[in-house]
């Protein structure tokens, strides 16, 4: 092993050599330049702040690409160049032309900015694939401006690309990326097709989304033949799409958000018709879910009668889409969307499950006939993934289940399990998170009368709830 390793590193100082007798070119300026922009991450700091700017996968990209710099970072430097120890090349050798302004006194191996351009570039690769096809040549740039100027060997930079890159990936640990193929549907034959929307009905919320956009205008040039309609303070999206059923409508639509989605689909359920989803809402979780993501997609659903069947859940009989859920749930994910921009979804969801957890009180239920003593009570429509506090997406809207899951309350220091759990994202595997998938369930609340939220909406406290499947929902969705 040792001479595996003497020899790995004459090879390692004889590549450096060979790139120090180099001719000088008009690039040598430019590597430096480059190199020095890298020092103490000011160059991938500036990336993100461009990249935060955009909403979406932009953003997420920022927070997971800077995220994986800091801790490969300190993983290298506190860590890693301590154990191993390795002096930087004799900088007397570099030609004036190459070397930094400073001397580094510091060790080499691995490279710091290596590792924190590969950790930057694979987190933003990871979100972005466009954007980090773009930063990916310019974090390689750092890694060799390393070896040309003469501060590191080219296994340093070897080394500190794969410690970055794998920092990056282990991310997924915490923060899982959201899969970008849509969820498994059964396709359908039973969406007419309605050339320019004729004959559909679009009930339209526009305090959804943005606050200084109504999406009507341009859902009305996507469907000319169709009937546009915003809601307001007498009309809701069931009081308009009723209407439209009465007035002969073959199919009914609604642009908002999950919660103005779930009221839609209750009436079209009720009348058999087929439900054109355009997103428009903040989140727009069940577009995203079943494969619809702008209403441009969903106009060429309509007009070309591509459907799919998707499960509604109910809880006492009011359908909903995505979850419901009893206890302090509701109010952590709030919490969550409301710092996930600035600390990344699974930093947010450990603050947010810190502050919840530390007022909240649990509530005694019975789960068909089984009595739990829950901080929270989740139940989705379909299985989620990832499993735990931040169930985001599911593989299947026709899996027929129910997704139950809870924290128990009954457990000494539960809330410290819960929030160190979820920190170290290991909460699925904690004794205080509990799991099953049912296809009804039954809870009653010992703990009197508990509100249910439900897609964004809250019912009626109550103290019995019975969760169910119904008929599936046939949704325009191109496949």
């Amino acid at each position: 092993m040792a001479l595996s390793r003497s020899a790995a590193r004459r090879f390692d100082a004889r590549l450096q050599a060979r790139v120090g007798r180099l001719p000088a070119t008009p690039l040598d300026g430019a590597l430096r330049r480059l190199s020095e922009a890298a020092d103490h991450g000011k160059l991938w700091l500036g990336v993100g702040l461009v990249l935060g700017a955009k909403k979406g996968a932009p953003r997420r990209a920022a927070v997971r690409g800077v995220g994986s710099l800091l801790v490969s970072s300190a993983l290298v430097n506190v860590v890693l160049k301590p154990l191993f120890g390795r002096v930087r090349p004799d900088a007397a050798a570099v030609t004036q032309g190459r070397a930094l302004d400073r001397s580094l006194h510091t060790l080499s191996f691995p490279s710091g900015h290596s590792a924190s351009a590969a950790a930057f570039a694979t987190g933003v690769a990871l979100e972005s694939p466009l954007a980090g096809a773009l930063v990916a040549p310019v974090a390689l740039g750092v890694g060799y401006s390393r070896v040309h100027v003469g501060v590191h060997y080219p296994g340093d930079v070897v080394a500190g690309m794969a410690v970055g890159a794998a920092v990056a990936a282990a991310t997924q640990h915490w923060w899982r990326v959201r899969p970008t193929t849509p969820a498994e549907v059964r396709t359908t034959e039973r969406a007419p097709a309605l050339p320019g929307g004729a004959g559909l009905h679009v009930a339209v919320n526009p305090r959804s989304g943005d606050q200084d956009y109504d999406p009507a205008a341009d859902i009305a040039a996507l469907l000319p033949g169709a009937v546009v309609t915003d809601i307001d303070d007498e009309h809701s999206v069931t009081d308009l799409l009723e209407q439209a059923v009465r007035g002969g409508a073959r199919a009914l639509g609604v642009a908002g958000g999950d919660g103005s989605v779930a009221a839609a689909a209750a009436v079209a359920l009720e009348h058999g018709l087929p439900l054109a989803v355009l997103p428009a809402g903040t989140l727009n979780h069940f577009a995203r879910d079943v494969g619809v993501a702008t209403p441009a997609e969903a106009a060429r659903a309509v007009e070309a009668g591509d459907g799919v069947l998707v499960d509604v859940a109910a809880v006492n009989g009011t359908p909903f889409l995505n979850t419901a859920s009893i206890g302090s749930y509701p109010e952590m994910v709030r919490r969550r969307d409301t710092m996930s921009g600035k600390l990344g979804k699974w930093l947010a969801l450990t603050v947010a499950a810190g502050q919840v957890l530390r007022h909240g009180s649990p509530v005694e239920l019975d789960l068909d006939g089984r009595r739990v003593s829950a901080w929270i009570l989740f139940v989705g429509n379909g299985v989620y993934s990832p499993r735990g506090l931040s169930p985001a997406w599911r593989p299947s809207l026709e899996d027929g289940l129910l997704d139950v899951q809870y924290l128990r309350a009954d457990l000494r220091f539960g809330r410290t399990r819960a929030v160190l759990a979820t920190l170290l994202g290991v909460s699925e595997h904690s004794r205080s998170y509990r799991q099953f998938q049912v296809r009804e369930l039954r809870v009653v609340s010992r703990s009197g009368p508990q509100p249910v939220a439900y897609d964004g909406e809250t019912g009626d406290p109550r103290t019995e709830f019975v969760f169910t499947k119904r008929r599936r929902l046939v949704v325009y969705c191109t496949r």
